[in-house]
């Protein structure tokens, strides 16, 4: 526990949605399920599976173009379950109002998006204390 795992993505015209290349939350979502797929292998040697949201909440809008860190640790250790909490963050924000290709580097990122869920990894398919590499 207490380990933390971390990815960098950047939003592209794909992952928009909506009007004014608004990006659909549940990117972000499928953004934590890679970071808890990694955590899980890192802990338990296995994949496991995500079993639910317990709070998820969207604080503020992203766009095609931004740069998102999503960041997870897991919180606490069941016989087969992972309680996990996870940030989203914006890093790089496009500027188009300067040009085209222009962009900023938050020097204070803007956080997106919060959660919090569990995942289980079935007893069978732990290999806690093994050798995992």
């Amino acid at each position: 526990m207490g380990e933390k795992v971390m990815i960098r993505v950047r939003m592209s015209l794909h992952d928009a949605h909506y009007g004014g290349n608004l990006v659909d939350g549940a990117r972000i979502l499928q953004l934590f399920g890679d970071v808890a797929t990694e955590l899980l292998i890192r802990h338990d040697g296995d994949e496991g599976l995500f079993k639910a949201y317990d709070n998820i909440e969207f604080i503020a809008p992203v766009y095609a173009g931004d740069y998102i860190e999503a960041v997870g640790e897991i919180v606490k250790v069941g016989n087969t379950s992972r309680k996990m909490v996870f940030e989203a963050r914006k890093v790089i924000a496009p500027r188009p109002d300067i040009s085209d290709s222009a962009a900023d580097y938050l020097e204070e990122p803007i956080v997106v998006c919060r959660a919090s869920g569990t995942c289980v990894v079935p007893k069978d398919k732990q290999r806690k204390g093994k050798e995992n590499g």
